[in-house]
């Protein structure tokens, strides 16, 4: 796979497209989605989990047009940049190399399953799939897409292997197999990741909860504002980048913060404020008093904390006591308080004036991802292509021998 040429990676991406755009296909993927569905029913499941299980045929639909994104992005493998001659006279580069193989591992999200396939195989990887029990059947049935495609493509059909099995162990013993994975990728819950960071001898670049923030400055624009804060939090609760808590300077809660609250109510959201929010709103339906815990909770759900703060100075330092390093965005219409936000804030993406569920590989111009990396080696953020490969460095002399 580090070898094979580009045209040959974009056609695995084409015939794959093409595969799942097929009403065989497609059935086949409603089918096993609907059993996934009606287990995961009946262990009573949320409607924001089951909203993440759910396939239909506009998402399959845009996960095959995904693939043609894909398919347009620039091939990394192989890129050299930074030359430069040394003294000696040998050249010098770095080039940019597949990591090799990866195990990823994650939960509730049967796209997932195709889309790291397709990145990893365009970016010459290798990749072993681990989705939770929930989405059994579906990423069995996208496995045999997957490996008709690659067959069809004229690459191994084991460049991708998806370990179906629910044990447990299984999976201890490939975060053993430090000799032949390269790289391990949990997506999902706190519990998933402090397993799989806790049992592997394999390097983790670890996919953590979104504890996603949106501060609103005094002097943030009132229509963007509620704009952004609601759909945050409400266009689609269950993922990793929706809002969870927003913070409001004092002097703007006083005139605005109300109108928030009730259109968030209005949303079916259940919001709950510090001691401060409660004296501003007053008793209202659906408004409840916050707990120190709900200010570290990723809820996933149509729930949001919400916290009074006293300027740019306790937003930040909240945030950052607060916050997952995943997505924070602040509402403003002041360059100087802006600024000293997208720089002081630690997260892999921050914002301003935007809402928070863009941090997403595909919204951000990758094509698709693999997962939103919020440790710092070696990625940061959404990891496209480009975070799938490492840099080697490459010499080129002409004889040369070192004095």
């Amino acid at each position: 796979l580090r070898a094979v040429q580009t045209e040959r990676k974009n056609l695995f991406l084409r015939k794959l497209s093409e595969v799942l755009a097929q009403p065989d296909s497609t059935a086949l993927l409603l089918a096993a989605n609907q059993q996934d569905l009606k287990e995961a029913d009946g262990q009573g499941i949320s409607a924001s989990l089951r909203d993440r299980l759910l396939l239909n045929k506009e998402r399959i639909k845009q996960i095959a047009d995904s693939l043609r994104d894909i398919e347009q992005l620039p091939d990394p493998v192989g890129n050299e940049s930074s030359p430069k001659v040394r003294p000696s006279g040998i050249s010098v580069t770095k080039m940019s190399v597949p990591l090799g193989v990866l195990l990823m591992v994650y939960e509730s999200r049967p796209n997932v399953t195709i889309e790291a396939a397709a990145l990893a195989i365009k970016s010459g990887n290798a990749v072993i799939l681990k989705g939770g029990r929930e989405i059994h059947h579906s990423s069995a049935a996208m496995e045999k897409l997957i490996k008709q495609a690659l067959n069809e493509a004229g690459l191994p059909e084991d460049g991708v292997q998806c370990l179906t099995t629910s044990d447990r162990d299984s999976l201890y013993q490939l975060l053993k197999c430090k000799e032949y994975i390269d790289l391990v990728i949990p997506r999902g819950g706190t519990g998933l990741i402090e397993a799989v960071a806790e049992h592997s001898t394999i390097p983790v670049l670890q996919h953590y909860q979104g504890i996603c923030h949106v501060y609103l400055h005094e002097s943030a624009d009132p229509e963007k504002a509620e704009a952004i804060i609601v759909n945050s939090k409400v266009q689609r609760p269950g993922v990793c980048n929706a809002l969870e808590c927003f913070l409001v300077d004092k002097s703007f809660a006083e005139t605005h913060l109300s109108r928030i609250v009730k259109e968030l109510i209005g949303s079916g959201v259940e919001v709950r404020g510090c001691a401060e929010s409660l004296q501003i709103i007053g008793d209202l339906s659906g408004f409840s008093a916050a707990s120190e815990e709900d200010f570290d909770t990723e809820f996933l759900d149509l729930v949001c904390a919400v916290k009074v703060v006293d300027g740019v100075d306790e937003a930040i330092a909240f945030i950052n006591e607060h916050g997952s390093r995943h997505t924070e965005a602040i509402v403003t219409e002041d360059e100087s308080a802006a600024e000293r936000f997208l720089l002081e804030i630690d997260a892999s993406c921050v914002m301003r004036n935007a809402s928070t569920r863009f941090n997403d590989g595909g919204q951000l111009g990758l094509g698709a991802e693999l997962g939103i990396s919020t440790t710092k080696l070696h990625a940061y953020g959404p990891m496209g292509l480009a975070e799938l490969c490492t840099e080697k460095f490459v010499v080129r002399g002409n004889g040369e021998i070192r004095e």
